[in-house]
C-alpha cells in the first residue's frame, strides 16, 4: 500500500496516532510502514466512527497507532515487508538529509548570533531553527511567526518542524546544519540530551511563543540580557505507582541519570510532553526520608498536590541558573 499522512498528534496514552488516506494497495493491520522519517508497525487502525479494522483500501481514510514518532502531515508513506527494512530505509533517507549540507556549519547559539553579523557586516547571516511543539497548532504560529522576524543581516529560516518529544535525529539534522532547536512545551529523551551535548547542538525551551519571538529576534538585534538558564539535574523513570491513604500517589521510581534532590524543580513528562511542573512533596529510600539519590538507586517519590502519575512516566528534575 501507498499514500499520504493527513494529519498527526502525539496523544498521552496512544504515543504517535496518525490519520492515512490509502491511494494504493490495501493497508492491513500489522504492516510495516514508512512514513517520510518515521517508521513503525501498524499495531490498531479505525475508521472515521473509531470502528476496528484490519484492512484498508484505496480513499479510505484510517487512524493508526504503533510509529515509532510522529510523522509529518503531507508526508508520504509506503508499506515495506519487515522492520529491518523500515529502519534501513529511514536511515538511508535520514542520511540523504545530513548529506545536504554542502559545508561544515558553524555551532550557533542565540547569545553569539549577533556578533557573526557584526564581524561580517556585509553578508547575510541565516539563523537554522528546528522546531518541536506538543500540538500542531503551536507549530504552525511559530513558524510563520519566527518567519517574519526582520533583522538587517538575520534570515530566519525553519528547516524542519514535527509534532512530539525533541529526538536524536532533531540533534543530528540541528548539527548538521547549524540549527538551534526550539522545543515548546516538550523536551528531549535522554539519548538526543547526550548527542546535543557531544555535538554542540543548543536547544531552547519554551512555554509561551511570544517569549520564544521576543528572545529570538532579541538575540538578531544584539540586545540580548543576561538570562535564566535551566540545567538538567535527574532523570527519573516511574516503575510502579503506589496509593497511600491520606498521603496520595507515590511513584516507585529509579534514578536513571544524575542526582536527584530535596528542594530541585521537578516536570512530570510522558511520551515527551510536559503534564506537570511543580516541586516534590517526599523523597524517600525504602521507609526513610531523604536528601539526596543518585543514579542508579531506586527512591520512593510524591509529587506535590498532584496523584495523576502512570508508569513508564519520566520525572525530571532541574535547577535554574541565572546565566550572566
Amino acid at each position: 500500500a501507498e499514500g499520504v499522512v493527513l494529519e498527526a498528534r502525539l496523544e498521552k496514552g496512544r504515543g504517535a496516532v496518525a490519520t492515512l488516506l490509502v491511494k494504493h494497495g490495501t493497508l492491513e493491520k500489522g504492516n510495516s510502514v514508512v512514513l517520510g522519517t518515521t517508521h513503525g508497525r501498524i499495531r490498531a487502525m479505525t475508521d472515521f466512527s473509531g470502528k476496528t479494522l484490519k484492512n484498508a483500501g484505496p480513499s479510505m481514510p484510517v487512524e493508526v497507532i504503533g510509529l515509532s514518532q510522529v510523522p509529518v502531515a503531507g508526508d508520504n508513506f509506503v508499506v515495506v515487508k519487515s522492520d529491518k527494512d523500515a529502519k534501513a530505509l529511514v536511515e538511508n533517507r535520514l542520511a540523504e538529509q545530513k548529506a545536504k549540507a554542502q559545508v561544515k556549519p558553524t555551532k550557533v547559539t542565540l547569545e553569539d548570533l549577533f556578533s557573526m553579523a557584526e564581524q561580517d557586516s556585509a553578508s547575510i547571516k541565516d539563523l537554522n531553527l528546528i522546531v518541536k511543539a506538543d500540538v500542531q497548532g503551536s507549530i504552525e504560529a511559530l513558524k510563520g511567526s519566527l518567519e517574519k522576524i526582520e533583522v538587517d543581516g538575520i534570515v530566519v529560516k525553519v528547516l524542519h518542524s514535527g509534532v512530539g518529544g525533541i529526538t536524536e535525529s532533531d540533534i543530528t539534522l540541528a548539527a548538521a546544519y547549524g540549527a538551534i532547536v526550539i522545543g515548546f512545551n516538550v523536551r528531549p529523551d535522554g539519548g538526543a540530551r547526550r548527542t546535543a551535548e557531544a555535538q554542540g547542538v543548543q536547544c531552547r525551551y519554551y512555554k509561551v511563543i511570544y517569549e520564544a519571538l521576543d528572545e529570538i529576534a532579541a538575540a538578531a538585534k544584539g540586545l540580548l540580557e543576561p538570562t535564566i538558564e535551566e540545567q538538567h539535574r535527574a532523570s527519573i523513570e516511574v516503575r510502579k505507582v503506589f496509593t497511600v491513604p491520606k498521603v496520595g500517589a507515590i511513584a516507585g521510581c529509579m534514578v536513571i541519570d544524575g542526582k536527584v534532590a530535596r528542594g530541585q524543580k521537578t516536570r512530570l513528562l510522558r511520551d515527551s510532553v510536559i503534564i506537570w511542573e511543580g516541586s516534590l512533596s517526599s523523597l524517600k529510600r525504602f521507609k526513610d526520608d531523604v536528601k539526596e539519590v543518585d543514579k542508579g538507586y531506586e527512591c520512593g517519590i510524591g509529587l506535590e498536590n498532584y496523584n495523576d502519575i502512570k508508569e513508564g512516566d519520566i520525572i525530571e528534575a532541574y535547577e535554574l541558573v541565572e546565566i550572566r
